[in-house]
C-alpha cells in the first residue's frame, strides 16, 4: 500500500469528517481529511489525490467553488459532493462542473465506499486511455 493518501475528505464539521475518514480507513482506503476548501487546495499542491469527497456547504469556500478549483488544479481528480439539500438545479450544476457524482446526507458508508471505488476505476481508465492515445499519436 502506498504511503500517500488517495482520498481527500473535505468538510468543515470536524467530527463528521474524522468519523468518515476512520470508517473508510477501516475498509482499507487511504484518506486525508481537512476542514476547508483552502486547506484542500493547499494539500493538492503537495500531493496527488484520486478522489475527493467534498461537502457542498462549508464556511469560506463552498463545495461547488472548491470543485471548480480542484478540477483546475488536477482535471483527473474525481470529486463526490455530499449535500443535505439537493435540488435538480444543484445536481445539474455539480455534474456540469465535472463532479463524478453527488450523494445526499445522511448516506451509508457502503454506498460511499462503492462510489469512491467506482470513481477510482473511472480515473484509472481515463489515465490509461490518455496514455494509449498519446503513444499512438
Amino acid at each position: 500500500m502506498s504511503t500517500q493518501p488517495k482520498i481527500l475528505i473535505v468538510d468543515d464539521e470536524e467530527r463528521f469528517r474524522k468519523t468518515m475518514s476512520k470508517l473508510l480507513s477501516i475498509r482499507g482506503l487511504e484518506t486525508m481529511n481537512v476542514g476547508s476548501g483552502r486547506e484542500a487546495l493547499a494539500e493538492m499542491q503537495n500531493a496527488s489525490f484520486e478522489v475527493a469527497v467534498v461537502d457542498v456547504r462549508m464556511q469560506g469556500m463552498s463545495g461547488v467553488e472548491l470543485l471548480s478549483e480542484m478540477k483546475r488544479l488536477d482535471p483527473r481528480i474525481e470529486v463526490i459532493i455530499l449535500t443535505g439539500h439537493a435540488s435538480v438545479d444543484t445536481a445539474k450544476a455539480i455534474l456540469r462542473l465535472g463532479a463524478y457524482d453527488y450523494m445526499l446526507k445522511p448516506y451509508s458508508v457502503d454506498e460511499l465506499e462503492e462510489k469512491i471505488l467506482s470513481a477510482q476505476d473511472r480515473r484509472k481508465s481515463i489515465i490509461k486511455l490518455t496514455e494509449e492515445t498519446a503513444q499512438q499519436g
